[in-house]
C-alpha cells in the first residue's frame, strides 16, 4: 500500500470518528445545508464572518466516514482564511477531485483525491465543500449533490 493510501485510510478513521469542530454554531452570519441524497448524506455548514475572513466555521449532520472527514478538514482548513482564500481551496478541491487536475493543494486535502477513481465518493467528499461555497456565497439554502 502506498504512503498516501495509508495515509488517507487514517485520515479518514481519525477525522470520521472525531471529527473537529462539530457541533452548533451560536452567532453565525451565514449558513447553507447540503444533501447527498444517493449516499443519505446531511450536512449544516454554519460560519462566522468577520471583515471577510472566516472567524469559526462548524458542522452538524450526518453522513459516511468520508462525508464527515472532508467536513472535519474543512472546517480545519477554512478557519482563519478570507473568503477568497476558501473559494481558491474549494475550487482546486473540485479540479482534483473530479478532472484529476494537478493542483497545490494542503496535504490533509489533498489525500482525499483518491476518491476521483469513485465517482459515487466525490460526491462524499465534496458536498460539505458545496455546502460551504453556498453558505459563503449567498448561494441556495440547501445544496444537492444530484
Amino acid at each position: 500500500m502506498s504512503d498516501l493510501s495509508e495515509l488517507y485510510q487514517e485520515m479518514i478513521l481519525e477525522h470520521a470518528k472525531k471529527p473537529r469542530n462539530f457541533g452548533v454554531l451560536s452567532g453565525a452570519t451565514c449558513h447553507a445545508e447540503g444533501h447527498n441524497p444517493l449516499c443519505g448524506d446531511a450536512i449544516e455548514v454554519k460560519v462566522l464572518l468577520k471583515d471577510g475572513v472566516v472567524e469559526d466555521v462548524r458542522f452538524t449532520g450526518q453522513g459516511c466516514a468520508i462525508s464527515t472527514a472532508s467536513a472535519s478538514v474543512m472546517t480545519e482548513l477554512a478557519k482563519g482564511k478570507s473568503i477568497e482564500e476558501v473559494e481558491a481551496l474549494f475550487e482546486n478541491f473540485h479540479k482534483a477531485v473530479t478532472e484529476g487536475a494537478e493542483v497545490k493543494l494542503p496535504r490533509k486535502l489533498s489525500v482525499f483525491t483518491g476518491v476521483k477513481a469513485y465517482p459515487m465518493r466525490v460526491k462524499c467528499a465534496t458536498l460539505a465543500w458545496h455546502t460551504l461555497h453556498s453558505a459563503l456565497t449567498g448561494g441556495k439554502s440547501t445544496v444537492t449533490t444530484e
